[in-house]
């Protein structure tokens, strides 16, 4: 892409050396491509990521980064961790930036 780049560039490459705006016009093209096929996108994923983890509730069902499965006991949002009850008998303290994604009440994910 960057030789392609110098090749339009060139004085005497291309189509006789055009020059000026028509010379950069390929690289905006291929940024703009490149900010809604990835940036675009990804900003957006971004976005829904932190506004689920904003509503996390007690009671939700949580998948963390770890891979750990558990439902929210308690929200502790001074300190932005959860107490996650795991199993009957264990319950551990997660950052609220672990959590991957809230899985359904149904059992669905």
């Amino acid at each position: 892409m960057f030789l392609l780049f110098l090749a339009m560039t060139q004085p005497n490459g291309g189509q006789g050396g055009g020059g000026g705006f028509g010379a950069f016009l390929p690289m905006i093209l291929i940024f703009v491509i490149l900010y809604f096929l990835i940036l675009r996108p990804q900003a957006k994923k971004q976005r829904r990521h932190q506004r689920m983890l904003q509503d996390l509730n007690k009671g939700d069902r949580i998948v963390t980064t770890g891979g750990i499965h558990g439902t929210i006991v308690r929200v502790n949002e001074s300190e932005k961790t959860l107490i996650v009850k795991v199993s009957d008998d264990l319950k551990l303290t997660i950052d609220v930036t672990a959590i991957i994604r809230k899985r359904g009440g149904d059992g669905r994910d």
